[in-house]
C-alpha cells in the first residue's frame, strides 16, 4: 500500500489518539517489526515501510497546523514544527505566548513613518507638505508588525476583537494613523487582561469617541432642545456587551411566560446610559491646533491628540442619578468618571457579557456555529477562571482553543464545524507560510486593491456592523438547515473572483504586496523548498496539506491538483507544477472552508 493512499486515514487515527487516549500499541506506533509493507513503486519501499512504523506519519503536523490555524494569523513550516514537538503541548505554547513581551502598533507606526517621510524629503518633498501619516500607513504598519513579530496568538485575538468592538477608517478617522494605531493597542492590549479593563479603555478611546459620536458629548439643555448622542451607549450594550435579548449560559435566548424572548434593555436604558456618557472630551491637543495651550470641551477631533484617553469635563458631564440595565441606579453626586465607571462595571456584570463574548470570540478563532455547550463551557470560563476572576480574558482564549470542539478530529469531519476563512486570514496565511523576496527588508501594503476586491481590511469595515453580522444566514441550504455563516456575507459573485485573482497575483505574478511609494520594489513569496520536491507531485501535495489545508485535502481535489501537475512538463517544471499546485489549494474549497 503506498503511504499517500492512507495519509487521511493516518491522520484521524493519530489525532484521536493525540487528543484522548494515551495507547502505544496501534498503527503507526513504531510496532513493525517483522510486518513487510510493499508500494507501487519500487522506489517509495522506505516511506511505503514508514506507514506503520510511525516515521512516515504526517498527522501531528497537519494538527499542529489545524491548531495554528485558529491561534494565529499564519505561520510557516518552522514554526509548526516547534509546536509540533512543543514541550508542554499546546496549553503551553499559549502560556508563553500570553506572557510574551510585545511591540506596541503605534511603535510601529512611528518606525515606518520615520521611513517614508525620509525617503519623501530625500526625493525633493517639502518637509512642510508632509502632514500626517494617515490610513494607508496604518495598512503598511499593520503587514509589517505582523509579518516580523512573533507574538502570534495576541494578533490573532486583537484581530479578532477588532471586529467585535469596532470602529473603522472608513470615516474621518482614515486621516490620522496615530489615531488607528493607538485603539489598536488597546485591543493588543487588552487580548489578555480583564475584559472590564478592555472596555473601560474601549469607551474611553478618542477613535471609539469619535465614532460612536460620545466624544464631546453634551448633556441635556431642554431649552436648546440639547440631548446626549445615544450612539454608543446603544452600541456598548447592543454589540459589545450583552445583545439584544437575554442570554442562558450556552447562548440560546430565556423566554417569557408567553414564549417571547427578553428584551435586554429599552430605549429608556439607552437615554439614561448616554447622560453617563456626557462630559467626555479630548485630554490633549495635536500638532495642528498651534493656536491653543490646552484642549477644551468641544474641541474639533482634528485638532485633539487621538492618541490619549478622553477625559470628563465635570461641567459638561450631566448631573443626578442615572437609573440603566435592570432599574440599576447610578446615584446622583459622583464625578463623572465615577457614574462611567460604575456603568461600564454594571455592564460587565450582566449575565449575557460571557455566552455574548465567547460565541462571537469562538465564531472568529474556531467556527460559526459552536454547540451551546461550547458556549456555556467558554462562559463558564469568564465567569471565573477558577480563581475567581470575571473576564479574565487569557482564560477565555485558552478555553476557546483548548476546548474539545475545538481539537477533537471528530469536529473535521462534522459538517456544521466549519467556517468560511475570511478573506483576509487567506491572504495573510500564504503570506506567512512562505519565505519572502523583499529587496528593502520590509513588507508594506496599501492594501487598498485587496480592499476593493475583497471587501475586507483590518479596521476598514462599512460600518459598527463589522464586516458581517455573527447571526448572517446565507440564502440557501446553511440557511434551511439553521446554521450561520458570517463570512458569506462578504462572499459574493464579485468578492470571490476578486480572491480568485488576488491569489493569482500572489502565486503566479509573483506580487504578494507593494506600497505606493515611489521606487519601493514590490515583496513575493519563495517556494524554493517545494519546488525541489518538483518531481515527485505526491510530495508536492503531502508539504501542501500540511502548510496550507491543515490534513484536509480531501481525495477530489487531491485528484484534481495531481492531474494538474502531472501535466506540466518542461525546464521549468518543479517552479511551475509547485504553483499551479499551491494556487489552486488557495482558491479550493477545502483551503477556504476551514474546520
Amino acid at each position: 500500500m503506498h503511504r499517500t493512499s492512507m495519509l487521511g486515514i493516518l491522520y484521524f487515527i493519530s489525532c484521536s489518539f493525540l487528543h484522548s487516549q494515551n495507547y502505544t500499541d496501534y498503527l503507526g506506533a513504531g510496532h513493525d517489526q517483522g510486518v513487510i509493507v510493499s508500494s507501487s513503486s519500487d522506489n517509495d519501499i522506505e516511506i511505503s515501510q514508514n506507514t506503520v512504523s510511525g516515521d512516515g506519519m504526517d498527522a501531528a503536523m497537519m494538527d499542529a497546523s489545524r491548531f495554528l490555524s485558529q491561534a494565529t494569523i499564519g505561520v510557516d513550516r518552522a514554526t509548526i514544527n516547534a509546536v509540533t514537538e512543543y514541550p508542554g503541548g499546546y496549553a503551553q505554547w499559549l502560556n508563553d505566548q500570553i506572557i510574551q513581551n510585545y511591540t506596541p502598533l503605534s511603535t510601529s507606526l512611528e518606525n515606518v513613518w520615520a521611513e517614508v517621510t525620509s525617503a519623501q524629503i530625500a526625493n525633493g518633498t517639502d518637509p512642510d507638505d508632509i502632514g500626517l501619516p494617515w490610513a494607508v500607513h496604518w495598512h503598511y504598519t499593520w503587514w509589517q508588525h505582523h509579518m516580523t513579530e512573533s507574538d502570534l496568538l495576541r494578533q490573532k485575538v486583537a484581530y479578532a476583537l477588532s471586529q467585535i468592538l469596532v470602529v473603522s477608517a472608513q470615516s474621518d478617522l482614515r486621516d490620522n494613523a496615530y489615531n488607528i494605531a493607538s485603539y489598536y493597542d488597546v485591543l493588543y492590549e487588552g487580548a489578555f487582561s480583564n475584559f472590564n479593563d478592555l472596555l473601560t479603555d474601549v469607551a474611553l478611546h478618542p477613535a471609539m469617541g469619535y465614532y460612536l459620536s460620545h466624544l464631546n458629548n453634551p448633556p441635556t439643555d431642554e431649552a436648546n432642545n440639547i440631548h446626549p448622542d445615544e450612539n454608543f451607549a446603544r452600541e456598548i450594550m447592543q454589540l459589545f456587551t450583552i445583545g439584544l435579548y437575554e442570554l442562558n449560559i450556552d447562548g440560546s435566548r430565556k423566554l417569557d411566560s408567553a414564549g417571547n424572548p427578553i428584551p435586554t434593555y429599552n430605549n429608556q436604558d439607552i437615554k439614561e446610559l448616554a447622560r453617563v456618557f456626557t462630559g467626555l472630551g479630548p485630554a490633549d491637543i495635536n500638532e495642528y491646533a498651534t493656536w491653543l495651550n490646552a484642549p477644551y470641551f468641544g474641541l474639533d477631533f482634528y485638532f485633539s491628540d487621538g492618541t490619549i484617553p478622553m477625559i470628563v469635563y465635570e461641567n459638561f458631564h450631566e448631573q443626578g442619578s442615572k437609573t440603566i440595565l435592570g432599574n440599576y441606579t447610578i446615584p446622583a453626586g459622583q464625578t463623572g468618571m465615577e457614574d462611567i465607571t460604575q456603568a461600564i462595571d454594571h455592564i460587565f456584570n450582566h449575565d449575557n457579557v460571557g455566552p455574548f463574548i465567547g460565541r462571537r470570540l469562538i465564531q472568529r478563532l474556531v467556527k460559526s456555529n459552536p454547540s451551546p455547550a461550547y458556549i456555556a463551557r467558554v462562559a463558564s470560563v469568564f465567569n471565573d477562571n477558577g480563581s475567581g476572576v470575571r473576564g479574565d480574558m487569557a482564560e477565555v482564549i485558552k478555553a476557546i482553543l483548548l476546548d474539545t470542539e475545538a481539537r477533537e478530529c471528530s469536529n473535521v469531519m462534522d459538517l456544521s464545524g466549519g467556517r468560511l476563512r475570511e478573506p483576509l486570514m487567506r491572504y495573510t496565511h500564504l503570506a506567512k507560510a512562505f519565505p519572502k523576496d523583499s529587496p528593502l527588508g520590509r513588507y508594506w501594503n496599501s492594501s487598498y486593491g485587496f480592499l476593493n476586491d475583497t471587501k475586507q481590511m483590518v479596521l476598514q469595515s462599512p460600518t459598527v456592523f463589522n464586516f458581517y453580522l455573527p447571526d448572517h444566514q446565507p440564502v440557501g441550504e446553511l440557511a434551511s438547515n439553521g446554521l450561520f455563516a458570517p463570512e458569506y456575507k462578504i462572499h459574493n459573485t464579485s468578492s470571490a473572483i476578486g480572491y480568485i485573482n488576488s491569489a493569482h497575483s500572489w502565486i503566479n505574478w509573483n506580487y504578494l504586496m507593494g506600497s505606493w511609494e515611489e521606487n519601493d520594489p514590490s515583496i513575493s513569496i519563495m517556494t524554493d523548498e517545494i519546488e525541489a520536491k518538483g518531481n515527485d507531485p505526491e510530495a508536492i501535495l503531502n508539504e501542501l496539506d500540511i502548510l496550507i489545508t491543515h490534513g484536509q485535502l480531501s481525495d477530489e481535489t487531491r485528484t484534481i491538483l495531481r492531474n494538474a501537475i502531472y501535466s506540466i512538463n518542461g525546464n521549468d517544471q518543479e517552479y511551475d507544477r509547485t504553483r499551479m499546485a499551491l494556487y489552486l489549494a488557495m482558491i479550493s474549497p477545502d483551503y477556504n472552508v476551514l474546520h
